[in-house]
């Protein structure tokens, strides 16, 4: 599946991302737990420019928890690079996260004194990763707006925080290729992308398939299987027919049965799912490398 979902505000975003860029000290990227690798915009490091980064692993509360740790030693391991988990939707949690972000600027920003020269400090991050819920929550009251489509925020915001840190918020942004078919369908499968830019049961049917091999407990829990379904048709078969997809005459309704099992997926039903490891990524960039000499 080839996922090309570009709209224009996000190519006027980076143009301005660009262009502010060299005023900004510390770069905050909000990454989805539940695929950090496919939900960091590559684009993003080559803006920053080697400036120092809090990467915020967000929804930890649907990431699997021993992967979620994986991915924050990956991370650290990069020179100028820090991470805070966070549930952005709990207000106690983010109303902690000013007094993280500075106790790390002033850790990344040894030489300027902050009680004099506010950090500035820019927001990014692809759609619905919860960017603006947490703005909102930094700045303890409604400035962005909210919703669990993609592409909401459509333009710069700047906030200034009580302890002095000037944030800037910008719209999500994809980039205009993705090369990675994983990538693609972990997108959609998480729902960074909007429903009419993919096919509802395509993705389901990758996100049965990882289902399977990796979460199958996952699946006998939630819908009560007598036994593991053998492939991705018999699992979407199975979910509609105990989960109102069956229709007159035994024929069941698979578009249906894709909503609810990406329904499910995306809200927690499940538990706690991630789509990617740091040793799955890392092998699956190995394959498309080979792939790509061999072409």
């Amino acid at each position: 599946m080839a996922v090309q979902w570009y709209p224009g505000h996000m190519h006027k975003a980076r143009k301005k991302i660009k262009e502010v860029m060299p005023l900004i000290d510390v770069v905050i990227e909000v990454l989805d737990a539940r695929i950090p690798y496919s939900s960091e915009n590559p684009a993003i490091g080559e803006l920053r420019q080697g400036r120092p980064c809090i990467k915020i692993l967000n929804k930890i509360d649907l990431a699997d928890p021993e992967i979620t740790k994986a991915w924050v030693q990956h991370f650290e391991q990069e020179a100028g690079v820090r991470v805070l988990e966070l549930i952005a939707e709990k207000k106690n949690q983010v109303k902690q996260l000013p007094q993280q972000i500075l106790a790390l600027c002033k850790k990344m920003l040894p030489e300027r004194n902050l009680d004099k020269k506010p950090a500035r400090v820019m927001i990014l991050g692809i759609p619905n990763v919860g960017k603006s819920t947490l703005m909102n929550g930094l700045a303890g009251k409604v400035l962005a707006k909210v919703g669990n489509e993609p592409a909401v925020t459509k333009a710069q915001q700047k906030i200034i925080l009580a302890n002095g840190i000037q944030l800037m918020d910008t719209p999500g942004i994809l980039w205009p290729r993705m090369d990675d078919q994983n990538t693609g369908y972990r997108l959609a499968v998480t729902g960074a992308i909007k429903s009419t830019a993919m096919d509802y049961q395509d993705v389901a049917m990758y996100a049965a398939d990882f289902l399977l091999k990796a979460y199958p407990d996952a699946l006998m829990q939630r819908y009560k299987f007598k036994s593991v379904p053998e492939d991705d048709i018999g699992l979407l078969e199975n979910v509609g027919r105990l989960r109102g997809g069956l229709r007159s005459g035994g024929h069941i309704d698979m578009h249906k049965a894709a909503e609810v099992l990406l329904h499910d997926l995306r809200a927690g039903g499940l538990g706690r799912i991630s789509l990617e490891w740091p040793e799955l990524v890392a092998q699956q960039k190995k394959d498309n490398e080979n792939k790509s000499g061999e072409n």
